[in-house]
């Protein structure tokens, strides 16, 4: 009990209201094809991610996700309406974050929601994944066998250089499997009244427009995504 009360002051009066997010059960079999306003998608609420971290971009991205669930996985599907847009990096794992790139940070154990992996995936639909254990910090990197059960579709070329400066949309879409996430930590499986943490973003550090945008507020004085404590709600439903 005292655990849990922790966690409770931990969180209360940093979440603020307005990052929470229902994530509706998806009927059928979604197809994965990173098409923005399909059937699938159209109950869905948007995610705003509109809060911005460090100096103001010259120019503003509009950015928005969705989130589902079926009972084997988790879908995701983000919108970005940006320009100054590159994708060069093409290992797993690699520093994603530095180019054109959205990021769904998600702690799936209602039990320990300081305990995260950080899925960051590229214009042209490339992936980092890692678990990191909080307070502790250690963090393990998913194997590359590991990520490619992770389905991801992407809009955009594998690989975008020369730097698209016009106004161009992008999307990624994927479908992360619970069973591959129990590899690392116990997951609390969505159904109505359970509820995960976690945090959407935008990012593009190293193209010609660094930009860092969230979806849940995070006050902290320079861009850093690794602050699970800010994490917003999502309920399952």
């Amino acid at each position: 009990m005292i655990k849990l009360a922790f966690i409770f002051l931990l969180f209360s009066g940093l979440e603020d209201s307005s990052s929470h997010y229902v994530a509706k059960h998806l009927k059928g079999k979604p197809v994965i094809d990173a098409v923005w306003d399909k059937p699938m998608w159209k109950k869905a609420s948007i995610i705003p991610i509109a809060r911005h971290m460090g100096p103001m971009p010259s120019f503003v991205p509009t950015v928005e996700a969705k989130m589902g669930y079926d009972q084997s996985n988790v879908y995701v599907i983000f919108q970005v309406k940006d320009k100054f847009v590159q994708s060069r990096i093409l290992d797993y794992n690699g520093s994603v974050s530095t180019e054109s790139c959205v990021e769904f940070f998600f702690a799936p154990d209602e039990d320990h929601p300081l305990s995260y992996f950080n899925l960051e995936i590229n214009a042209g639909g490339t992936p980092l994944i890692f678990y990191i254990t909080k307070p502790m910090s250690e963090v393990q990197r998913l194997k590359k066998e590991e990520i490619e059960l992770i389905e991801i579709a992407h809009s955009m070329p594998r690989v975008v250089f020369p730097e698209i400066q016009e106004p161009v949309t992008w999307t990624i879409e994927c479908r992360i499997p619970f069973s591959l996430l129990e590899k690392y930590t116990p997951v609390t499986r969505p159904e109505k009244g359970r509820q995960w943490k976690a945090n959407f973003y935008k990012t593009g550090s190293r193209t010609s427009n660094p930009n860092y945008m969230t979806w849940a507020l995070v006050d902290f004085p320079r861009p850093n995504f690794h602050l699970p404590q800010y994490f917003g709600t999502i309920q399952f439903k």
